[in-house]
């Protein structure tokens, strides 16, 4: 394998930097952070896992929908289709793997979402794999890999004196091409910790009344950083508001992030709700991923990257359900 010096990945980067919009891993006064960066010397990429994953490029986490204009009783609405072109540096293969669970759901499936799959067209990804798994990353458990490529475009590894580069998708190859540098193609991920320990689906149904979601439940304060963290939670709000800057008749619809785990998420217009107890919401959450999920899209919602551990300022974990339930299904 032929090895691309570090020199020559900057220069790359600060070439295409003046053609697109490069987003990076940069330090953010301790907190690392995906950043577009205009000078690769700012990217930090040896540094670990992001706090906050990159989804937030393809699934902002408030968007404009629409602009909205009234005047008398006439409505004109404006549709806002985004078209920055991006290329994402730097994303860990539990990155990777979460905006594939993305692409289930908004690109898979009919219809698709419009504004997810113009941001989707748009950004070329550049995973960079990790060397050893950070204290509370277990994306081995969930099937993944420290070097698995799958769902990047171009996957690099870090290399004596700089980076090896393969090209796993055809638009990756043309990336490497257009910039000549050398590389070979990606080969397909197998896990290499053995057999996933992943609680089968025919498990969940059977313990959806335990009293062990009341007992886990008893520490959640129902903040759902656990969910704006996860690089799969997609689950969001639509409203109009008003735009005062514009005039009395001017209204933007925005689409913002939201979780299951809100007090109000699955209220209706009643009042009436569903899961009013945060025993039913925090389930919800685990089944979400790893049953609800799977049965309607194909993949676990859950990458292994470990942000939810690290958030949560109750010390929830989510490598203590997986293991309960695990247990439960032998």
């Amino acid at each position: 394998m032929t090895t691309i010096p570090q020199e020559d990945i900057q220069a790359w980067l600060n070439r295409l930097s003046a053609e697109l919009t490069v987003v990076a891993p940069c330090d953010e006064s301790g907190t690392l952070l995906f950043r577009p960066v205009k000078d690769c010397s700012q990217i930090a990429c040896h540094d670990g896992r992001t706090v906050m994953s990159p989804k937030e490029y393809l699934f902002p986490h408030t968007e404009r929908l629409l602009h909205i204009h009234k005047t008398g009783q006439d409505v004109e609405l404006v549709e806002v289709q985004p078209d920055e072109e991006i290329l994402l540096f730097g994303l860990r293969p539990c990155d990777a793997r979460g905006i594939q669970t993305l692409d289930a759901l908004f690109l898979d499936k009919l219809p698709q979402d419009a504004y997810y799959a113009r941001r989707r067209s748009l950004v070329t990804l550049v995973g960079l794999a990790c060397e050893q798994p950070g204290e509370s990353c277990f994306c081995t458990q969930m099937g993944g890999g420290l070097d698995d490529p799958t769902g990047l475009d171009v996957m690099l590894s870090k290399a004596p004196g700089g980076f090896v580069a393969q090209a796993v998708t055809s638009k990756g190859k043309a990336l490497l091409d257009a910039a000549g540098l050398p590389y070979t193609q990606a080969v397909p991920h197998s896990p290499k910790s053995g057999k996933a320990q992943i609680p089968p689906l025919e498990t969940w149904p059977e313990h959806f009344m335990d009293a062990y979601w009341r007992q886990v439940s008893e520490r959640c304060i129902s903040c759902r950083v656990c969910a704006y963290v996860c690089p799969t939670c997609r689950c969001f709000d639509v409203r109009d508001e008003a735009i005062p800057s514009e005039g009395d008749g001017a209204f933007e619809r925005i689409r913002c992030w939201d979780s299951c785990n809100s007090v109000n998420y699955r209220r209706v217009a009643g009042g009436h709700n569903p899961r009013p107890d945060k025993a039913e919401r925090l389930r919800n959450r685990f089944y979400c991923k790893f049953y609800y999920f799977p049965h309607q899209y194909g993949p676990i919602t859950c990458t292994g990257c470990g942000r939810c551990v690290d958030a949560c300022p109750v010390n929830i974990d989510i490598t203590e359900v997986i293991q309960h339930m695990y247990a439960h299904s032998r």
